[in-house]
Parts: structure tokens; C-alpha cells; sequence
């Protein structure tokens, strides 16, 4: 047991005490971003659930590959809150709270939005190269994928996961996080598993680019500090 408890503490520590010390100074004032995008998705739940709203929800915030790239583009901001129809939605609202909440703690609401799209934004343009791959390409998609409705917030939500676990050096989370997709894609083979590997990769570029504005940002620091050129990227 104290064994386990050193890993948690080594993997979760410094995440646990970002977020206690802002949820105990601020409470629910901490994640306003986050409680909205809560709101939001129940809303947009209960709204395709009924007969005069499923048409208006689809339009606004559904995304299929055969659509145009423009409107596709219009609609994914709001696709990270349309929860899929054949998942319980508490499971879609309990994966925002906790996710994006955390990330609005430790990252601030704007950078939790912006990686959330990224991911969203990346399994959405995936699906249009791989209809066109076809399915003979070992990333290629079915036609028929051309017609299915992009994956909801989870990819957003593994998305983030995944930063904050490489942000945090959280690396046996994020490596769970990793292969559990891979898993996924592997036991059901569909759209959906692989536009989260599609979102995986696009974060991993993220920490890659992130990881190379530190190091460039340090060197100058240092640079500065020593009299020395500022190191080139």
C-alpha cells in the first residue's frame, strides 16, 4: 500500500494540490468555463432529445466528412458539446466536469478551450483524409464513415487528459491514456476510435511544440543571465 501510495503521490501530486488549493480558495468560482460547458451540453442533450429539436442540434453541432469543409469548420466549436446519442449523456457531462475542469485549473480556461479544439478539430479533419484514403489504406475509412457523425467531446476530452498528464509528468497516466485508445481501436474498429488516435497525435505535437517554447524561452533566460547569444531555434 505505501508502495501505491508514493506512485499517486508521484503521479498525481502536483496536480492534486493545483487543484485543491483553487477549488478551496474559489470553490465553483474556479471553473466557470467549465460549469457553462456542463450547462451547455445538458442543454444541447435534452434538445436532440426531443422531436422539434434533433434537427436543430444536428445542424449546429453535428459534423459529417461528406459535408462541406466549411460548414464542417462552423459547426465543430459546438460539436465538443453534443454528447453521442448512443452513450449515456452522464458519462459525457461527468468526463467535462472533471476534465476540463482540471484543465481550466491548471491551464486556464482559453488554453483548455484551444487544446479541446485542437483534438475535436483533428479527428474531424482525419476522417475527411481517410474517406478519401479508402478503406484498402492502412489509415484509410469506409465510404459509408463519410456518413457518421464525427466523435463528440470525448476526443476534447482525451485530448486534454493526455496534455495534462504530459504537463504534469503525469507519464504513466498519460501512457494509460494512450494505450486504452489503442485498445479501444483495436477490440471495435470504428470512426470514433480512430479520430481519437487522430486526437492523441495532434496533442502529442502540442506537448512537442510546448516542450520547444520552454526550452527556447530557458536558453534565452540563461542566455541573458550569462552575457551569452541567445540560443537559435
Amino acid at each position: 500500500m505505501n508502495a501505491l501510495a508514493r506512485l499517486a503521490r508521484t503521479e498525481w501530486g502536483p496536480l492534486y494540490v493545483t487543484v485543491r488549493q483553487a477549488l478551496a480558495r474559489r470553490r465553483w468560482r474556479a471553473v466557470p468555463m467549465t460549469l457553462t460547458a456542463v450547462c451547455l451540453t445538458s442543454v444541447l442533450q435534452f434538445v436532440q432529445n426531443q422531436s422539434w429539436g434533433f434537427a436543430f442540434v444536428q445542424h449546429i453541432g453535428s459534423v459529417r466528412a461528406e459535408e462541406p469543409l466549411g460548414q464542417a469548420l462552423l459547426r465543430t466549436p459546438f460539436s465538443l458539446f453534443v454528447p453521442a446519442l448512443d452513450l449515456p449523456v452522464w458519462g459525457a457531462l461527468l468526463q467535462i466536469l472533471c476534465v476540463f475542469g482540471i484543465g481550466e485549473i491548471c491551464l486556464g480556461w482559453l488554453r483548455t478551450l484551444g487544446i479541446a479544439y485542437v483534438a475535436t478539430l483533428a479527428g474531424t479533419l482525419y476522417a475527411r483524409v481517410g474517406v478519401e484514403l479508402g478503406p484498402h489504406h492502412p489509415l484509410g475509412l469506409a465510404a459509408t464513415d463519410a456518413q457518421v457523425v464525427d466523435t463528440g467531446p470525448s476526443a476534447a476530452v482525451i485530448g486534454l487528459a493526455l496534455f495534462l498528464s504530459w504537463r504534469y509528468q503525469a507519464y504513466v497516466t498519460g501512457g494509460v491514456v494512450t494505450t486504452a485508445m489503442a485498445g479501444e481501436l483495436l477490440i471495435k474498429e470504428n470512426l470514433a476510435g480512430k479520430e481519437h488516435i487522430a486526437a492523441i497525435a495532434a496533442v502529442l505535437v502540442l506537448c512537442g511544440l510546448s516542450a520547444l517554447g520552454r526550452y527556447w524561452r530557458w536558453g534565452t533566460r540563461v542566455s541573458c543571465e550569462s552575457g551569452l547569444p541567445p540560443i537559435q531555434s
